[in-house]
């Protein structure tokens, strides 16, 4: 394919003058591998161009226009001093940065000449307060944003060019300059049990503990087990394996899509069917967030994504949308495309009080184009069903709880995965 060649123009400081500065390929690769230096070009030309237009004028099909005030300081500090091509920012954890390595290997398979140059892709390591504060229940530091929101300001600063997260860690609503740009293609959505005493939940005795930060899952053994205990237990998943082997809890429960990303779906004692255990909204969907506007890297994750992943997530998410869609919520929700039509999706979606003694369901058979619509409609069914008040009491049984735990420790600490 014919790209057609850039020619990079910037104002001189009496901003009446215009001169060619460079010439360069304008194909995805050419403009990428060119920016640190289109940068330094449009930055260079004297005080007053700092507020003036650096065009790309060119004669194929493919425009690059930016201005310097969307060329940062700090985003061109920081190209200078990192010769990568992309960025990734991710949290620290070893799931996280399975999920930002195997970004990684996709950017280089979809393009070899990132594979094929040295530290082209360079991930960052981003604490965010999920990471942080270990000693407090998620519900209590605040339900929305905890494992993204220094994640978007590093990238809104300029210092890292894409984001991976957990689909089920974003929020409904992103920051207004950021957009999800690609999802992966799902991994198993199911959750999975895990115990050294039992082989599965319906072993376990009366008075057992199960672990949990979740209270989805919290609500769903309860309903089903009300003679079980569910104490809020946090930590990455080697951690709360760990505190099982130490008889902290009995049992426990992990996304099972993490524990093969981490290569250690053989912990897993059962794995637990949709009808037991509800996933969470977008569970086992990797998400990948861009600058808006910046159409460079957008081009290059596009091969990446899987449009029946990322449509079933879009619906889930519009379900959630219309639900308080926060950690002090017990929802769940799923969208799957039917196994003998491709135009065909049923969704299942729950909400719950956390002691699991009310759960309200809805159910749905959809198509491709009006899942997202029938799915925003069931989060607007169960929200009124549920009543204005439900919230309210809530979030005072989460604080009450949350009180009443005991050996809370009053220190934050880093999460040294």
């Amino acid at each position: 394919m014919l790209w057609g060649f850039v020619s990079v123009t910037a104002a001189v400081a009496t901003g009446t003058q215009q001169r060619t500065r460079a010439r360069v390929g304008c194909s995805p690769r050419a403009l990428l591998l060119t920016a640190p230096t289109r940068h330094r070009l449009c930055k260079g030309t004297g005080p007053a161009s700092k507020a003036r237009t650096a065009e790309c004028i060119t004669s194929g099909p493919r425009t690059w226009r930016a201005t310097v005030a969307q060329c940062p300081v700090d985003a061109s500090t920081r190209r200078r001093e990192n010769p990568a091509i992309v960025v990734i920012g991710t949290r620290g954890s070893p799931l996280a940065l399975a999920q930002a390595h195997e970004t990684k290997r996709l950017l280089e398979e979809a393009h070899p000449f990132l594979r094929d140059r040295e530290g082209a892709i360079h991930i960052e390591i981003i604490h965010t307060t999920g990471d942080i504060v270990l000693d407090r229940a998620l519900s209590e530091i605040g339900g929305k944003g905890l494992f993204t929101r220094e994640i978007d300001e590093a990238q809104l600063r300029g210092d890292i060019d894409i984001a991976v997260h957990s689909m089920k860690d974003v929020p409904t609503f992103l920051p207004p300059d950021i957009e999800l740009t690609s999802i992966l293609r799902r991994e198993d959505t199911r959750d999975a049990f895990v115990s050294f005493k039992a082989k599965s939940l319906d072993e376990l005795p009366p008075g057992s503990v199960v672990g949990s930060s979740s209270l989805r899952r919290q609500s769903q053994i309860l309903a089903r087990y009300p003679h079980l205990k569910v104490i809020n237990f946090r930590g990455n998943v080697q951690t709360r394996l760990r505190k099982l082997e130490e008889c902290v809890v009995d049992a426990t429960l992990l996304a099972l899509a993490g524990l093969r990303r981490l290569q250690m779906e053989h912990v897993a004692t059962a794995v637990l069917g949709m009808e037991d255990m509800l996933p969470a909204v977008a569970q086992g969907a990797i998400g990948i967030t861009t600058r808006r506007g910046d159409d460079r890297t957008a081009a290059l994750l596009g091969p990446l994504s899987c449009p029946r992943t990322k449509l079933c997530v879009e619906a889930e998410r519009a379900f959630l949308a219309n639900l308080d869609g926060s950690c002090r919520t017990p929802i769940a929700g799923q969208a799957w495309f039917d196994t003998d039509s491709s135009e065909r999706i049923h969704f299942r979606g729950l909400v719950a009080t956390p002691d699991g003694r009310d759960l309200f369901e809805t159910t749905r058979q959809c198509t491709p184009a009006n899942v997202i619509d029938e799915c925003a409609a069931a989060g607007t069914e169960l929200r009124d069903r549920v009543g204005p008040d439900f919230y309210a009491s809530l979030v005072n049984y989460v604080q009450e709880r949350d009180r009443a735990e005991p050996g809370r420790q009053t220190k934050s600490k880093r999460s040294t995965s």
